[in-house]
């Protein structure tokens, strides 16, 4: 099996501090696909660039304390690419991708950290800027190789993904145009792996919940974390697995075993 976990760490000192190595150690995937490091290669330098015996790949945000995201993985990468060659989300630190091409498969294991629309219409506006140019790059690249993306997608897709969908139509990451976003893309052959495996999952599927009043222990939560796969890797996701046993951030990590190794 190839192991690959998605989590948001919301810091990744703060997520240290709760114990998330030694529970990824306990896990051991082949690639650990991490979010929202907010921190900078300064912060990481002797300390973060490896976790749970995994070498890290990192792209920063140019804003302190801010975004960033990186993949973990036991297995060296034959490229690495760092950011998708949009200038704008590239200094957010929003993209990592690692590829393993063997004579048997082209693969590239990617974290991504799509944008939040909740503090305003300014970032909400970004957020569509980000969808519009992350489009184009994944069809071409689905079109070139398979790929796994995981990440904090930042949108719920079907009322099933959300517990309050009936309050949240008007809210970022629940709406109509964010939507039609991801049924475009999952009509392109991308395929939402986590619904491939549990398609009618309800309060069992959410991966993010709200650290304002009870929403942790009532479950009111969101599935905004996601993993996203060419089909013919999708196709070989056998178990799926989201994590509450204990709370490194305010998302849960999403862990998918597929049959293959590299």
């Amino acid at each position: 099996m190839f192991r690959v976990c998605s989590l948001n760490l919301n810091g990744i000192r703060s997520a240290t501090s709760k114990g998330v190595e030694v529970w990824a150690a306990a896990l051991s995937p082949d690639c650990m696909c991490v979010q929202e490091l907010k921190a900078q290669q300064a912060d990481m330098a002797g300390k973060f660039e490896q976790l749970a015996g995994m070498q890290g790949y990192f792209q920063y945000a140019q804003k302190k304390g801010y975004s960033g995201v990186g993949v973990y993985s036991k297995h060296e990468p034959s490229d690495v690419l760092i950011g998708y060659g949009q200038e704008e989300f590239d200094n957010e630190g929003r993209y990592v991708e690692l590829r393993f091409d063997t004579p048997h498969r082209k693969l590239s294991v990617i974290s991504s950290y799509f944008p939040s629309g909740t503090s305003g219409d300014e970032r909400q506006q970004a957020k569509y800027r980000f969808l519009d140019s992350v489009y184009p790059y994944l069809q071409a690249l689905k079109a070139d190789r398979e790929f796994i993306l995981c990440g904090d997608i930042n949108i719920a897709h079907q009322e099933i993904d959300l517990k309050n969908w009936k309050g949240n139509r008007k809210n970022s990451g629940f709406l109509p145009e964010e939507r039609a976003w991801m049924t475009k893309l999952l009509d392109s052959g991308v395929v939402d792996v986590y619904r491939r495996l549990q398609p009618e999952a309800t309060d069992a599927c959410y991966t993010w919940w709200s650290n304002r009043g009870q929403a942790y222990a009532n479950n009111v939560g969101w599935r905004i974390d996601y993993h996203l796969a060419t089909p013919a890797t999708a196709a070989l996701a056998r178990t799926e697995a989201i994590y509450k046993g204990e709370k490194f951030s305010d998302h849960a990590p999403l862990t998918i075993d597929y049959e293959f190794t590299l």
